[in-house]
Parts: C-alpha cells; structure tokens; sequence
C-alpha cells in the first residue's frame, strides 16, 4: 500500500512538474526542415524548454538549456513510409525514454552541439546506446527525488546547485535527460567534460621534465545540458550559418514604427 501511495504521488508531481510555464518566450527557432537539413545522427539538440521543471534545472545549473535530445536520424522510421519519422530520442520525466519527432520542438530555442572528430563507427554506437533504453521508466516512487524541482529557485549556494542533481536514488535523476546522453558517449568513450589532471614526467637520458594530460571521467549523474554546450570537444552548429548565409540579402524593415519593443 505505502509502495503504491508513493508511486501514485510521484506520477502526480512529475505531470504536475512537465506542465508548461506560461512566460517562455522564444527568441531565435529554426524551423524542422531547417535543422533536419543540418543535424547529423550523434548530433546533441539543446532546448530551452519551457516546462516547470525546466525553471528548476536552468536555475541549478545558471544556463539557458534545460533539456536535451540525441539525433538519430531515420535509425527507426523511414521518412517514406511515416509522415513524421521520429529523429530524436529523449529521457522524459513522465513517460521514460521516448523517441520523438522533430517537430516536438519546432516551437522553442535550440542549439546543436556535433562531437568533433567522433568517427562512423563510434557515431552509430552512441545512436544504438540510446535506441537500445527506449522505453526505460523512472522509478517515481522516489518522491524525494523529484521534489526537488518543485522549488524554481531552491535557497542553496552555487556550488552545491549540480549536486542537487544527482540527489537520491538515481532514476529520476535521469529527467534531466543530459544523463541518458553523457551515458552514451562515455560508452564510446568520448570526452565531454573531463577532469583533467597535468603529471609530470621525467625523461631519461636528458633528465628534463614534461607534462601530459591525463582525463577522469566525471560521473553521468553530474552531466546537465549546458555542458555539452561549453565542451570543448563539441562544436556548435548554428543552421542559419550553414546555409550560405549573406548578411546583404536580408531585408529590413525601415519603419521605425514597427520596431519591436520589450513586452
């Protein structure tokens, strides 16, 4: 009974929590086309989502990215045969690991983040990492856990705002969904935002010293969306930029009367 109590009490906070917040405003979207012509099977698809948990994870982690999604190209459907292919695979709060259109997002602010130098095979191992826990669900009996995103902006210092993140039992750790996908690179293993450590070496005959690099891997739970973001290992990719874009063909409205204004 106290299982089931639980359950039915952590299923009522996550709908309550992927409810949209009514003050989104999105200021720069780039239409489905647009961004199924540039993205990239492997690609990272940011989204400033405008859900009620999303003002929780960009407030604990200071950034404008509060979800994201993994590219998979047509690795499910075949765009000839479903009006809607499903392109991208995302760890969602209430429903688990889902593959969705792109079109879920054509409504918001995104940036795709592509793994530099990541190779063919490495590239279909990421995607098969994340095909491979479609519909995986959280344990929302761990009320604990998600309790936390009720406050938007919880009284806490700044460096412990990530470690929130990783509170209690793990599951629905993974809502922020960065988890699913630092998962999956650290699968290959391809670095996303390691702690490095310089050693010193000592090379004989000369006896001179050098230094090399020597990366730990950070823990998944610890990932969220802005990291792929300030990676330095993944590039952003902005569609507008890709398209042979020419500043002097735009046209701009010469009213001043139809400037716009802050609302």
């Amino acid at each position: 009974m106290l299982q089931w109590v639980k359950r039915k009490t952590g299923e009522s906070i996550a709908r309550y929590l992927e409810q949209p917040s009514r003050d989104y405003r999105p200021f720069s979207v780039s239409d489905p086309q647009t961004l199924r012509r540039i993205l990239e099977p492997g690609d990272v698809l940011l989204i400033e989502g405008n859900q009620r948990v999303s003002v929780a994870v960009k407030y604990l982690t200071q950034s404008t990215w509060s979800h994201a999604a993994l590219y998979i190209g047509n690795a499910l459907d075949d765009p000839r045969d479903v009006a809607e292919p499903r392109t991208l695979v995302e760890a969602d709060l209430v429903q688990g690991v889902i593959a969705v259109p792109l079109s879920k997002y054509e409504a918001y602010n995104t940036r795709i983040c592509r793994a530099v130098g990541l190779t063919a095979e490495d590239r279909n191992r990421v995607v098969q990492f994340v095909i491979d826990r479609l519909g995986l669900k959280y344990d929302l009996k761990n009320v604990v856990d998600l309790v936390r995103y009720l406050l938007p902006q919880p009284p806490v210092p700044m460096r412990w705002r990530r470690r929130m993140l990783a509170l209690g039992s793990g599951d629905p750790t993974r809502a922020i969904c960065s988890t699913l996908i630092a998962q999956a690179f650290q699968a290959v293993p391809y670095p996303i935002l390691p702690r490095i450590r310089k050693q010193r070496i000592r090379s004989y005959p000369a006896g001179t010293y050098t230094e090399r690099e020597i990366l730990h891997i950070r823990h998944y739970s610890l990932f969220a969306p802005r990291d792929f973001d300030l990676s330095p290992y993944f590039r952003v990719v902005k569609p507008a930029l890709e398209q042979d874009f020419d500043y002097t063909q735009l046209i701009w409205d010469e009213d001043p009367g139809h400037c716009v204004r802050p609302t």
